[in-house]
């Protein structure tokens, strides 16, 4: 009896284990207009790669980048907001990852403008492009480049 309670117990633990053992995904809120095709297509990749977005329609969204410290040469359509900081556009999500990984003291990432072939920016051009970390000095340079 007792025995058939561990065997049951520590197949229980086994199969807990992997569920309980994995890190909440990452939820980011994105502030966007009602009109914009490319910013859903954004936020369904991020969805695909693990976030969960937080999804609010709203008037401006210019005000959401302006309040949280991203300068208007840097700016795009949409704005996010994941654990403090500012996602600026069609940023890649493994570029969102990375700047939660190392929490560098940061406003956050922007992709400015809007590059085609960045992430919901698809189509049969891939322009090479920056995605900039806006440092919490308010300096700002390159995170990464895509091509």
């Amino acid at each position: 009896m007792k025995s058939q309670f561990l065997l049951r117990a520590a197949v229980a633990a086994l199969l807990a284990g992997p569920v309980l053992g994995h890190a909440a995904a990452p939820v980011i809120d994105v502030y966007k207009s009602a009109y914009c095709g490319c910013c859903g297509d954004w936020i369904k990749h991020l969805e695909s790669s693990g976030f969960t977005v937080k999804t609010h329609v709203v008037a401006n969204p210019s005000d959401y980048r302006e309040k949280n410290g991203i300068p208007n040469d840097l700016g795009s359509c949409h704005t996010g907001v994941v654990e403090g900081y500012a996602v600026e556009g069609h940023v890649p999500a493994a570029d969102i990852k990375r700047l939660i990984a190392e929490k560098p003291k940061a406003k956050g990432l922007s992709a400015p403008g809007m590059p085609m072939g960045s992430p919901g920016m698809d189509g049969p051009r891939k322009d090479p492009y920056d995605v900039i970390l806006v440092e919490g000095n308010g300096r700002s340079r390159v995170f990464s480049h895509h091509n």
